[in-house]
């Protein structure tokens, strides 16, 4: 059968399939907490569930290839943000189906592309973490605050507009500083990043612990005297079963 992954490409597939390879951590966490044991590979990234115990392919961005063809697998799950199309393509050229997930912009975008994956690649049910999830997901409540944040330094590197972790702190009531800049990532000087609490457009900085390993000692000290939570980064800025947790744990250090 032939479906259609997110980006519109044919996902030509023979059958329900029984050997997945997943290149992104959001999708390993969703499809073996959903069919465990489908999944044969997965990248050194996907820590999640814990007790996956798979080989391991490289990273998202520079998979080993040769790994996952020797894997043999009926499918193989990436991500337009997360992976390069010449990984893809190369895939694809060597006869296995790959289905490109669209980097989600909003929560609900995330889940939907997961409720079409999970439904129409494998057959399945609709999950029930997935159900709970858009429940608690569903409103956006009023600003309480306005934050600025960091996913990396050396060069910082800050949550812009269309970003998944920006619509998930929105929806807990805070409102990122960059929601409207043209990058979706943008890089900004620590001086501008200054400004936005000196002039009180900002009142909140929110560091999370993944990509970038931000700690108390790591990352607050270039904002002298200006609040700041440590966020899970996972929490953050994964869109899957961690999503129910994650509602519950920002909202309490936010």
């Amino acid at each position: 059968m032939t479906l259609f992954d997110d980006l519109g490409e044919d996902v030509p597939l023979r059958g329900v399939p029984r050997r997945v390879v997943s290149l992104v951590p959001s999708l390993t966490e969703a499809v073996e907490t959903t069919l465990p044991g489908v999944l044969v590979g997965a990248t050194d990234y996907c820590t999640h569930p814990a007790t996956l115990d798979v080989p391991r392919v490289g990273g998202s961005k520079y998979p080993k290839v040769d790994r996952v063809l020797d894997l043999r697998p009926d499918l193989v799950l990436a991500n337009s943000e997360e992976n390069r199309p010449e990984e893809v393509e190369r895939l694809r050229a060597n006869g296995f189906p790959v289905w490109v997930t669209e980097a989600p912009a909003t929560v609900p975008h995330a889940l939907a592309s997961l409720r079409r994956v999970l439904t129409q690649a494998f057959e399945a049910d609709e999950p029930e973490w997935l159900v709970r999830a858009e429940e608690l997901w569903r409103d956006t409540p009023p600003v309480r605050k306005r934050a600025v944040v960091p996913v990396w330094r050396k060069p910082w590197v800050i949550l812009g507009r269309d970003t998944f972790g920006g619509d998930v702190l929105r929806r807990l009531g805070v409102s990122i500083v960059y929601g409207e800049h043209q990058d979706r990532y943008p890089r900004p000087k620590l001086g501008e990043l200054r400004s936005w609490f000196a002039d009180g457009s900002a009142d909140l900085l929110v560091l999370p612990d993944e990509p970038y390993e931000f700690t108390a000692a790591d990352g607050p000290e270039a904002f002298p005297g200006v609040g700041y939570t440590l966020v899970n980064g996972r929490h953050l800025t994964w869109y899957g079963p961690s999503l129910v947790d994650a509602h519950r744990e920002l909202g309490r250090v936010l």
